[in-house]
């Protein structure tokens, strides 16, 4: 499988957008927690310091992977401090264990690092040990488990 990936763009907004549910849906799917901040990865797309990659595949957008910063007063799952963006990354799961995802990883990292920032966040679900292990093998370390996630960081510098 060949597998491009291209700069994200505004137009790319209700693809993120799908992506999310399958970045976050250990988070959607308890009834009583509510919407929580999953919505607050896109919305408003657009602003300072956004960025995302697309993955596509013989044609076809099949993974993302995007960041951006947040206030501390309304903060990511993943959120670490203001200078550090949070990132998200999704992969349709028919292209899961096919590379997309390290592709994704691999070229947003050099972006930010290109940005000039210093380190990215994520938050993961406590149990997907497969996504752990990929984040791990891109340099991400655990920094707090909190109920069923865990935030890690990786540095870029």
């Amino acid at each position: 499988m060949s597998v491009v990936v291209r700069r994200g763009s505004v137009k790319d907004v209700r693809f993120l957008r799908d992506m999310l549910h399958h970045a976050y849906y250990w988070k959607e799917r308890k009834p009583d927690a509510g919407p929580g901040p999953v919505q607050l990865y896109v919305k408003a797309w657009g602003r300072e310091g956004d960025t995302a990659v697309i993955a596509v595949v013989d044609g076809f957008p099949v993974g993302a992977a995007w960041y951006r910063l947040f206030p501390a007063g309304h903060p990511g799952y993943g959120f670490v401090d203001e200078h550090t963006p949070e990132l998200a990354v999704a992969v349709v799961p028919g292209a899961r264990g096919r590379g997309v995802g390290s592709a994704l990883l691999q070229t947003l990292l050099e972006r930010a690092r290109d940005a000039g920032f210093g380190a990215l966040s994520l938050s993961v679900d406590l149990y997907n040990a497969a996504a752990i292990a990929l984040y791990e093998r891109h340099g991400f370390a655990p920094v707090e488990e909190r109920d069923d996630s865990l935030t890690m960081v990786v540095s870029l510098g």
